[in-house]
């Protein structure tokens, strides 16, 4: 992203999405909110990762580093298709009544599979077939997966049949074939989901929109990804973690974070040439224009903890082999990287160093600028230009929420920072953002809406209620916000 032009964005996962189902979707309230975008002058989307959820519906925490949730797939958007008539929607309306709507989904897409294999054109099984066999390399182990899952009761890898767990290839094949229709549906489903989303994107790139992912540095134990490759994790011989990941006590967190996932065996990933991480952004790039490497100071040295250890307070530092990952990302892809690093939290010379030898853009956080001396490097006289300046992130309060709960200290530091204003919060932190001379500003849905802290997304550290917040447009005051938008874009050349 270096040199790049100014520009602004707003920050909304898809599960944020108006619509009347359990969480936003690719349907039509994704193409209204590319409108609204447009309308406001933003020209940056950023979202969460897409992969499938687990019951805490943590985006951070997916079964695949590849595959896409296929709670996110419209039904609507499906129905539009000629496999389905007038008819079918009746029904579905019922159905959608009578059945949760997890259950309602599945059912349809189901439904959709088999009407998909009897009506389907040539061309549309040629594309379905082709998508199968370019994304093969993960695709195959992925679709066994899910439906080992299903047959072993949603147990993880490590509790299968022996060699099911050890990935025996003999036994593989035999599961393949006795599960031959369930993997060609799981297929189907993320045919249908990269499908659904490159129709989106494509449609906010045609409106001069880029759509921001994020990418978790680590991947989780009861994962496809862990069970096929346990060579480039730290686990026994029974497929369980020796290490896990997570971080010391923070701003978040007295007792630190422990998250649970495998630590990677770098010297494995160095022996194979860095292969898994370049296949991995390979996927990324393929669904996003920008990428935010998520705990990114793990690439320099990690928390390591020891798996029988509850708490993250008996971790200690490892250094990680980033230097040579990013290299070999950046012979393969070249020299100019479309990744942001989320720099955040303990950053060390080093990691700062690992950081500006790729020229990643890292994050400044308003939030995090006020209560201390005038050295702090989210103030916004200390932003760089190759930055990303954000009021809050997805793990933040909102800002207003912040503003309430802060001490009078900090209170007092914000306005004697900003001087006399009339301005109240957030739209005082939203304005300073567009100011700053970071390249790229990044303004949460939340703070464009001034909602409190009852509009935040999640709570580090914490499992329940999060990653359930949405909003509805009757709620937006949408010309009002568009014109601000278009205002502060003006002003501040975004």
């Amino acid at each position: 992203m270096s040199n790049s032009k100014r520009s602004a964005g707003v920050l909304l996962h898809i599960t944020s999405l108006p619509g009347s189902n359990k969480n936003g979707e690719f349907g039509e309230n994704a193409f209204r909110f590319i409108d609204f975008l447009e309308m406001g002058g933003v020209k940056v989307w950023q979202v969460l990762p897409l992969g499938p959820t687990m019951s805490d519906l943590s985006p951070y925490q997916s079964s695949s580093a590849y595959a896409g949730n296929p709670d996110l797939i419209s039904v609507d958007e499906l129905g539009k298709n000629y496999w389905f008539s007038e008819d079918d929607f009746s029904q579905f309306l019922i159905d959608s009544a009578l059945e949760t709507q997890s259950e309602s989904k599945s059912s349809w897409l189901k439904y959709a599979y088999a009407r998909f294999n009897t009506y389907a054109t040539k061309v549309e099984l040629s594309e379905f077939e082709q998508f199968s066999i370019d994304r093969s390399d993960w695709l195959d182990g992925y679709a066994l997966y899910v439906a080992l899952k299903a047959e072993f009761g949603n147990k993880s890898w490590v509790d299968w049949p022996t060699k099911l767990r050890d990935y025996n290839q003999a036994a593989l094949k035999k599961a393949a074939e006795k599960h031959a229709e369930e993997i060609a549906y799981i297929k189907f489903v993320q045919f249908i989901f990269f499908q659904q989303w490159t129709q989106i994107k494509r449609y906010a790139n045609s409106k001069h929109i880029k759509i921001f992912g994020d990418l978790p540095l680590f991947v989780s134990h009861d994962s496809a990804d862990v069970w096929a490759n346990k060579e480039l994790f730290k686990l026994d011989g029974e497929g369980q973690p020796l290490f896990v990941a997570g971080v010391p006590p923070d701003y978040f967190s007295e007792t630190g974070q422990r998250w649970g996932n495998p630590v990677y065996d770098w010297v494995s990933h160095e022996v194979d040439s860095f292969s898994w991480w370049i296949k991995r952004l390979e996927n990324q790039f393929e669904l996003f224009d920008y990428v935010r490497i998520d705990h990114f100071r793990g690439l320099e040295s990690y928390w390591e903890i020891p798996a029988e250890h509850e708490t993250a307070l008996q971790g200690y530092w490892v250094e990680a082999l980033g230097q040579k990952m990013l290299l070999a990302v950046q012979n393969h892809f070249g020299q100019h990287l479309p990744l942001i690093a989320e720099d955040l939290g303990v950053i060390t010379d080093d990691v700062v160093a690992l950081k500006n030898a790729f020229q990643l853009p890292g994050m400044k956080i308003l939030q995090f600028a006020f209560g201390g001396g005038a050295d702090n490097p989210y103030l916004p006289h200390n932003h760089e230009i190759d930055s990303v300046a954000y009021t809050g992130t997805h793990d933040n309060n909102t800002t207003l929420g912040w503003f309430n709960g802060v001490s009078d200290g900090v209170r007092a530091h914000v306005y004697q920072y900003y001087g006399q204003t009339s301005e109240s919060l957030p739209w005082l932190l939203v304005r300073s953002a567009y100011a700053s001379v970071a390249n790229m500003v990044i303004i949460p849905m939340q703070d464009l809406m001034g909602l409190d802290e009852s509009g935040r997304m999640n709570i580090p550290g914490t499992v329940n209620g999060n990653w359930l917040w949405r909003f509805q447009w009757q709620e937006l005051d949408q010309p009002k916000v568009t014109e601000y938008l278009n205002v502060l874009n003006v002003l501040y050349d975004r």
